[in-house]
């Protein structure tokens, strides 16, 4: 692999020394202009990895390019971003048992028993995907149900929004759980009426059971990185915001980028919970010389998720009366977190979904960001999911990007308003209100709680509805954007948010040659078939990744 990584290298650095020139023709191009309007050209010629400009029908086409390529009338569009994702887990997730839409547990328990009947080598079997609120129970799990499948080795499977994880007695034994065992602060242990750990572990709870799990070497993480890299090139996505690293995750990404170019670009967040968070903020900014690797935020992890009842609700939970969520840290230890970022020149990204979490993180944000002079970092509120009005207001006020996810609100559709009643949902997954304050939305999906398909984020953003056009109208209509609004927030909104406007996000003249070819015009298609687009092509730096 290194030396498949070396010989990349050397070629593209050998085609730079050449300045090879590209003129693709024939095609049926649209990007934005740094105004955010719509532009169609119909040819685009870059040199190295670097836009040179793009040609309407009407321009004179010139000569001379080393490489001219018919585009047959196929639709090439900016690159597509996702400005929150999580690249590691992505690739543990090709390479574990996936529980995606499983549904039941004993269709998820079969699956687990499938994998490791194939796998029989493996330690610990590891899964993700599982979502009790599409099971016909509609309840957590039990460790029981594993053990009827594996008993004789430790499982761990996280739940799709990854702030949940259910273990079996085995997994709960190496860890060293009993009745006695405390929910720790941000956690949970779920108990049966016997006071007895039922198997799922909620939020910060779940490092009784992590702490337990094999290290996994930088060479595994590489290979983990690599793999979820290339995959996601294939959705179309040419960059992504990878939403909170290790101090090893990042080493690994740097080996990586010194073999050769990344398969995409990843602009990383430093995980505020690593423990040597200090460390790495000493470290400074870092950037790699084909901008294919950019360190410049870090991520703080405000509350849980909704769908496992962990975000932190200002009231208590509409279908779980003296409920409100788990704040992830106490009020002096966040704002410790925030305020060493932004003295070291991070830009701070911080997850809130509940209105309690939203509200404090803007406390904070509004606070730090005089103390600290740092209001030009454009630091953001990282889902932005469940919101008091006028908390809505504060993010245009502050200069605060809040960084959303689509694909939740669709898949979120059927428990939200369980969860939060009435009056609240009003203020859940606002999009438009956002807009309509100034706020300018990063869109992303949160992979693999989501799928990294960007088309199908853009197919929620403009319908509010999941892949059956259900419900009829969409969900909220109200909130929706338009397609132009949404490809927006997938190219040059997310690349601001990651202060990368002035090198992605549109195939203007001096921009990196970034772009995808697709199956059909999502300019002049249905907006319910958005999400069947198919990715013909992803080009990155001026090389075409995927075919």
């Amino acid at each position: 692999m290194k030396y498949a990584f070396l010989l990349l290298s050397f070629l593209t650095l050998a085609s730079v020394a050449t300045a090879d020139t590209t003129l693709i023709s024939n095609i049926n191009g649209y990007t934005l202009n740094s105004d955010r309007q719509l532009l169609r050209f119909s040819a685009l010629q870059f040199t190295d990895d670097s836009i040179d400009r793009t040609f309407t029908a009407t321009d004179t086409l010139p000569d001379g390019a080393d490489q001219t390529i018919d585009g047959a009338g196929q639709t090439l569009i900016t690159g597509l971003i996702d400005a929150h994702g999580h690249i590691l887990n992505y690739g543990r997730f090709l390479l574990q048992v996936d529980l995606v839409g499983s549904t039941t547990e004993q269709e998820a328990a079969q699956r687990v028993a499938a994998f490791e009947a194939a796998n029989g080598e493996l330690e610990w079997v590891q899964g993700r995907g599982w979502n009790q609120v599409l099971w016909d129970s509609n309840s957590f799990p039990t460790a029981a149900i594993l053990d009827a499948v594996v008993s004789h080795k430790p499982v761990w499977l996280r739940r799709i929004d990854g702030h949940a994880g259910w273990a079996n007695t085995a997994a709960m034994e190496l860890a060293g759980v009993t009745r006695d065992s405390q929910d720790p602060t941000g956690g949970q242990i779920m108990r049966d009426a016997n006071g007895d750990a039922t198997g799922v572990f909620i939020d910060t709870a779940m490092g009784y059971i992590s702490s337990q799990l094999p290290s996994a070497t930088i060479e595994e993480q590489k290979i983990a990185l690599h793999t979820s890299m290339s995959r996601l090139a294939e959705f179309g996505l040419t960059s992504v915001h990878d939403a909170g690293a290790s101090s090893q995750t990042i080493a690994a990404y740097k080996q990586l980028a010194q073999d050769g170019p990344l398969p995409i670009r990843a602009n990383v967040m430093i995980a505020a919970s690593d423990p040597l968070y200090q460390d790495r903020l000493d470290e400074g900014h870092f950037r790699s010389e084909d901008d294919t690797l950019n360190i410049n935020s870090v991520k703080v992890v405000g509350d849980g998720a909704l769908g496992s009842r962990g975000a932190a609700l200002i009231e208590e939970y509409s279908d779980e009366p003296g409920n409100h969520g788990l704040l992830r840290y106490d009020d002096e230890r966040m704002e410790f977190l925030m305020r060493v970022a932004m003295n070291s020149g991070f830009q701070v990204n911080t997850h809130a979904i509940g209105d309690d979490a939203n509200m404090k993180v803007l406390d904070n944000y509004e606070r730090l960001i005089l103390e600290t002079d740092s209001g030009a970092m454009r630091h953001r509120v990282e889902h932005a999911q469940i919101l008091r009005y006028e908390d809505i207001l504060r993010f245009a006020e502050l200069g605060v990007i809040p960084s959303m996810q689509a694909t939740h609100a669709t898949s979120d559709k059927n428990m939200a308003q369980d969860r939060l009643g009435e009056t609240r949902i009003q203020g859940a997954y606002a999009w438009r209100k956002l807009m309509e304050s100034g706020a300018r939305i990063a869109n992303g999906s949160d992979f693999p709680v989501e799928s990294p398909n960007p088309f199908w984020g853009l197919h929620a953003s403009v319908t509010r509805q999941d892949q059956n056009n259900d419900p009829p109208g969409g969900w909220f209509p109200e909130e929706s954007m338009t397609l132009e609004e949404a490809f927006a927030s997938f190219t040059i909104d997310a690349a601001y948010a990651g202060h990368q406007e002035n090198l992605l996000g549109t195939l203007e003249p001096g921009k990196k040659a970034d772009f995808i070819i697709i199956d059909r015009d999502i300019f002049e298609s249905p907006a319910s078939e958005l999400w069947q687009t198919q990715v013909q092509e992803t080009w990155v730096n001026g090389r075409k990744i995927t075919d």
